[in-house]
């Protein structure tokens, strides 16, 4: 089964969908899932902030999620989301496939192993070495401007930057910025479930150099997003029947060998 971290707008998305209903040792998840096929292919998927958007970014039941995805039998992940950008480069609209992120994010619930169980990921690659490519050909299949790989800084939420936070994180060598990637990553690895991000870019942050001037709003990026989500459900729709063909040989399908602490 494939499972697809997304908003409400994903709803579509799915074949003889049902709602499903999944308890778990961390509580609920975000909302119930909806459950179909795309393509004959088992697809779950989850609006991570709810069905009513109710969950801002650091409140969402990120582990909760990420064990119904695995208790319903997802072993593929794709988490698309939206982001703002800190390069010139990647203008409002494209999308990029990211490649590593950095967490400026705290208090967040970001593992399964509190103790007495410890065990230590490896997590240099974040993303999986499979489905990147995939990602970025399905979204080149539709026609999207699409960036392969990109440094994704993850922050607390649920303010935007500051002008000062923003070019410091631009002067550090980061892409783009987003709010809900850390934990919903890492926990998927302990998992051993494979994770691919789509991000879609939908406004300059205030920082980056000839933009100083626009300030970013919960507004305006939603606009953008909405205008650029037919091209991103597409993108996934494509990426799909991929994703469950791709045999399971990248290092995701055994992050928990030699972690036990």
């Amino acid at each position: 089964m494939i499972g697809v971290f997304g908003g409400t707008g994903f709803y579509g998305l799915l074949n003889n969908s049902r709602e499903v209903v999944v308890e778990t040792p961390y509580g609920a998840p975000s909302a119930p899932f909806t459950v179909g096929t795309v393509a004959g292919i088992d697809v779950a998927f989850l609006p991570r902030h709810g069905q009513d958007h109710q969950f801002p970014p650091h409140k969402i039941p990120y582990r909760a999620n990420a064990w119904a995805m695995k208790e319903l039998g997802v072993d593929k992940i794709i988490g698309p989301c939206a982001a703002g950008s800190l390069t010139a480069a990647l203008e409002p609209g494209h999308l990029v496939v990211t490649d590593q992120l950095v967490d400026r994010t705290h208090g967040r619930d970001s593992t399964f192993f509190d103790g007495p169980d410890v065990a230590h990921i490896s997590f240099a690659d974040p993303f999986c070495s499979e489905l990147r490519p995939l990602a970025v050909e399905g979204c080149r299949s539709v026609g999207a401007t699409v960036h392969d790989g990109g440094t994704n800084v993850i922050i607390q939420g649920p303010r935007f930057s500051t002008r000062a936070e923003s070019r410091w994180y631009a002067r550090s060598g980061f892409e783009v910025i987003n709010m809900t990637q850390i934990p919903e990553v890492p926990l998927a690895r302990e998992l051993e479930m494979c994770y691919v991000n789509i991000a879609v870019i939908t406004d300059y942050d205030v920082g980056v150099e000839g933009h100083e001037h626009e300030v970013v709003t919960h507004q305006t990026v939603m606009e953008l997003f909405a205008e650029t989500l037919d091209t991103l459900k597409k993108a996934v729709l494509s990426l799909i029947p991929m994703a469950a063909a791709t045999p399971r040989a990248c290092e995701c399908a055994t992050a928990m060998s030699g972690a036990a602490g």
